[in-house]
């Protein structure tokens, strides 16, 4: 658990600690007196980790790592947080700082470095726990709604309408330890709805293959993968009939994030990547005709920002600007690529929540 833990009052928010230890004690027993430290009883400064390459929800203006730009936040999360400081009188600032690697991303707020994270993750229960099983983080309410979906080349838009047209010859990119990953081995039959490898499934590594003995001896979900699967770099189905699929965008060294994947499925590596449809049709858009979008699942999921277990006050004053900015969920995607001022709009409605 994080050190800073210490520093915080009864009902988690972070607040100074007195060197003087006379000060310090008049401090708690004002602090008693008050309830804790109250939201809105001054400004914060919340630390923000958000991950760097999830257009159109969350990237960075620059996407070198080395460039001055990286910490830029720009997309649907940045509009949303920009809008939460923009609420008069709310009290929050956001310094934010850019992610690169996805992997474990959701339990980054644990470590003293970041107070909040986002980056377009998905509400799951199984990704509040640690490798111990201990429940170390908390999610805010949902913001985004987001499905999956395969994109392809637009020749290859007819034979490949949904996920069972796909060949065994076929290719399908992934990046490793997302949704779009978990949902695509749900649907092709390699895992159950918690991740359990079918019997048979091999899997490459740089150790060597890893071949599945049993049904559910291994797990590949989105918020949990057995140590031996850490750096998959391919799967093969115990189906012959089902794709293989090759894992790209985090193997130390390599281009991160999407852009990998979009370079393979340009130069014909792959034949499809399974991700989420708001980063698909984005892509679709921006290739001038040369991807469009397929196989959408009909299955919701459901974004939020991820902050420490105890952080109960942060996670109470996200929850109540995003019900405010969102318009009790009423506003999202669509409306915000439609008028991407929309909850700026809102957030100049703000009254203090009266």
């Amino acid at each position: 658990m994080k050190s800073a833990r210490a520093r915080r009052s009864v009902d988690g928010r972070r607040c100074g600690r007195p060197a003087d230890r006379l000060v310090a004690a008049l401090a708690v027993v004002l602090l008693l007196v008050a309830g804790g430290c109250s939201a809105g009883s001054e400004d914060r400064t919340v630390e923000v980790g958000f991950y760097a390459f999830f257009e159109p929800v969350s990237s960075s203006a620059d996407t070198d790592p080395e460039s001055s730009g990286f910490d830029t936040h720009i997309g649907y999360e940045a509009d949303l947080l920009t809008a939460i400081e923009a609420m008069e009188g709310y009290g929050l600032r956001f310094n934010r700082t850019a992610i690169s690697q996805w992997t474990g991303i959701w339990l980054r707020p644990v470590a003293d470095e970041f107070d909040l994270v986002g980056g377009g993750i998905t509400i799951l229960e199984a990704r509040t726990r640690d490798e111990s099983g201990d429940t170390v983080v908390a999610f805010t309410d949902g913001h985004i709604d987001f499905s999956q979906s395969l994109l392809v080349r637009v020749e290859d838009a007819a034979r490949l309408p949904d996920h069972d047209a796909l060949l065994p010859t076929d290719v399908v990119g992934v990046l490793p330890n997302t949704t779009g990953e978990a949902r695509l081995l749900q649907i092709l039959g390699v895992t159950d709805d918690e991740g359990g490898l079918a019997a048979g499934t091999r899997i490459d590594t740089p150790s060597g293959p890893v071949t599945v003995e049993a049904d559910r001896s291994l797990v590949i979900s989105a918020a949990r993968v057995s140590p031996e699967l850490g750096l998959r770099t391919r799967l093969m189905p115990a189906e012959a009939h089902r794709p293989q699929v090759l894992y790209l965008g985090e193997e130390p060294g390599a281009e991160v994030g999407e852009a990998v994947l979009l370079a393979a499925l340009s130069e014909g590596t792959i034949d499809a990547i399974a991700r989420g449809t708001a980063g698909n049709t984005l892509a679709a858009a921006a290739s001038g005709g040369a991807f469009v979008v397929t196989a959408r699942d009909s299955r919701p999921e459901r974004g939020g920002f991820v902050v420490d277990i105890d952080d109960t006050t942060l996670l109470r004053q996200i929850n109540q600007a995003v019900a405010w900015l969102t318009d009790g969920g009423r506003i999202g995607m669509a409306e915000w690529l439609a008028d991407q001022r929309v909850f700026l709009d809102r957030a100049a409605r703000w009254d203090g929540g009266s």
